[in-house]
């Protein structure tokens, strides 16, 4: 009967054991592919945060933070959100993020990333830059508009906000005032080789469109929609610009087309990445195009806050 206890007792044992070893063997693989599926991040109002690694499928994160968040960016191996009261949040998988002090309570609206270098704006001329993410340094900008995108492209930083503000810094830490041509908001700047030429586009209210080839001289195009336009990209030989009550409107290098997106709800952003172009919007819109932007569905975000930024982690 002794015998019979001991042996029933190191056979209970292993089964513990083998079975604890089983449980942590499978709880780390299943946090380690998580992790690495984070293609797209999107966030907004309350410090909403959404992830997804095909713009299909979405999942809540937690932030940590109830202040609005206006963009997000993934550069230089970290993703990096601003927004309201100077909140700055850094993660390096869009799951876990961490609060960094800005030095500001201005409502931070664009971040963008070149030179080794991430440069945030926003209300009345506030620029920031940081090398990291986590330290972040005020800048000069001359003035007191509100900026409310900025971009990198071809070795230049560019700023865009209030009555035509367009500046442009080579560091992002001197910065010169440009003449736009035009006293409307503008909101979305993006750069784009085409046809073996360098082309600046600006996107701004009431359907105002304005390019430059150096970031010097700005020309005002003929609107394409009267709509106002929050957000502009170009990729592979098509431009798309999205804005107010769901405008898509989209170039294929000869012709600019109206699409139908489906939705009378403000469009914030526009980015594409692994063959999808992906804009949100208000109310938790969330919209997929895999034919150049011409044809978008409806994607389920499993939110009802506004979306003001998304990105693509390539």
């Amino acid at each position: 009967m002794k015998n019979l206890l001991i042996i029933l007792s190191i056979f209970l044992f292993s089964f513990t054991v083998i079975s604890c070893a089983k449980k942590d063997s499978t709880s780390s693989t299943t946090s380690t592919e998580t992790t690495s599926s984070v293609s797209y991040v999107s966030v907004g109002t309350n410090g909403t945060i959404l992830t997804s690694s095909d713009g299909i499928s979405w999942t809540s994160r937690t932030s940590g933070t109830s202040n609005g968040l206006q963009r997000v960016i993934y550069a230089n191996s970290t993703f990096v959100s601003v927004g309201d009261s100077g909140t700055i949040l850094t993660s390096s998988d869009g799951i876990s993020w961490t609060s960094r002090t800005s030095g500001t309570t201005k409502t931070l609206y664009g971040i963008t990333y070149g030179n080794s270098t991430f440069v945030t704006v926003g209300n009345s001329g506030t620029i920031l830059t940081s090398s990291d993410g986590t330290t972040w340094t005020s800048r000069t900008s001359g003035t007191t508009n509100d900026l409310w995108g900025d971009h990198y492209g071809n070795s230049l930083f560019l700023a865009v906000g209030n009555s035509g503000t367009i500046l442009t810094s080579s560091d992002g830490t001197s910065w010169d005032n440009r003449t736009s041509g035009t006293s409307y908001g503008l909101h979305k700047v993006f750069y784009a080789y085409v046809n073996s030429k360098s082309i600046y586009m600006v996107a701004g209210d009431a359907g105002i469109f304005v390019t430059s080839s150096d970031g010097t001289t700005w020309n005002i195009k003929i609107p394409k929609t009267t709509e106002n336009q929050y957000g502009v990209y170009y990729v592979n030989g098509t431009t798309v610009i999205v804005g107010e009550s769901g405008t898509i409107i989209s170039n294929d290098g000869s012709n600019w087309d109206n699409r139908t997106s489906g939705t009378t709800n403000r469009l914030y952003k526009v980015i594409y990445g692994n063959g999808t172009f992906v804009t949100v919007g208000l109310s938790g819109t969330i919209l997929t195009s895999t034919d150049n932007g011409t044809t978008w569905t409806s994607m389920t975000s499993g939110t009802t806050e506004n979306l003001y930024g998304v990105t693509y982690k390539e």
